[in-house]
């Protein structure tokens, strides 16, 4: 059983008697502003990796290197 037209009706007219038109509108703008700033935010965010991805080069030289990622310890006392 779900929510019919005259349930969802009855629902916003107890809304509005509750709240009030100007409190809706006024929480209606809040949350179009957070929606907003969160969009300049991930906008942001993508052009700060764009430019920090465009910064870092490696330079190869092709010459190979002989380093060891894990040296293992000689014990001198076996």
């Amino acid at each position: 059983m779900g929510l019919s037209f005259q349930h969802i009706l009855i629902l916003l007219v107890v809304v509005l008697l509750l709240f009030g038109r100007n409190k809706i509108s006024d929480l209606m703008g809040d949350f179009a502003k957070g929606i907003k700033a969160f969009k300049k935010g991930m906008s942001d965010d993508e052009v700060e990796t764009a430019k920090s991805d465009s910064i870092k080069t490696i330079d190869n030289t092709g010459k190979p290197t002989n380093v060891q990622a894990n040296p293992q310890r000689q014990d001198s006392t076996v």
